[in-house]
């Protein structure tokens, strides 16, 4: 496997599109991270609100890259519609987000967690837990992400083998 195949060339590959989302990812993370942290730290916003602007600004990074570099066709041709199947997958893993930060929230959804109340971690101020639970977080969500995206969105169709050419997957398709 060559590096243009894994970096730049359009793939139904799982493995790559897995290894490709790595990087979409870390950048979606970055934003995510970057906007919750500053929200929550300038704005003394509690860490759910956060969590909800930060998700926002990492969809929203996260699809335009995935769409761009990782999944090479859609099922959905409508842009629309995609984004918001995209979107909803991303939701339920806010949601799955939000369960996981609440133990290590000072003031979540839930209220205070019970890692928080036990100080449960003894080298990390107890204000700062919840970076330690979106963290956990990150992991857990994005193999629903992938997994979710990668078969309800952009799994490859029957009728176009993975490794066919695309003039093969043009005549296949004009052939049925």
């Amino acid at each position: 496997m060559n590096l243009k195949k894994i970096f730049v060339e359009g793939t139904n590959n799982t493995f790559i599109q897995f290894f490709r989302s790595l990087f979409v990812g870390g950048i979606a993370t970055v934003v995510d991270m970057t906007v919750m942290i500053l929200i929550r730290e300038l704005l003394h916003a509690p860490e759910d609100i956060a969590a909800v602007f930060a998700f926002i600004a990492g969809l929203t990074a996260n699809y335009i890259i995935s769409n761009l570099w990782v999944f090479s066709k859609a099922k959905v041709k409508n842009r629309v519609m995609d984004f918001i199947v995209f979107a909803v997958i991303g939701v339920i893993g806010l949601g799955l987000t939000q369960l996981i930060i609440a133990p290590f929230s000072m003031q979540g959804i839930f209220g205070e967690g019970f890692i928080v109340t036990g100080a449960l971690i003894p080298f990390v101020p107890t204000d700062k837990y919840y970076i330690i639970g979106k963290c956990l977080a990150v992991v857990l969500v994005y193999m629903w992400n992938f997994f979710a995206r990668k078969f309800l969105l952009y799994n490859k169709t029957e009728e176009e083998p993975e490794n066919a050419p695309e003039n093969e997957k043009t005549e296949n398709k004009n052939e049925n």
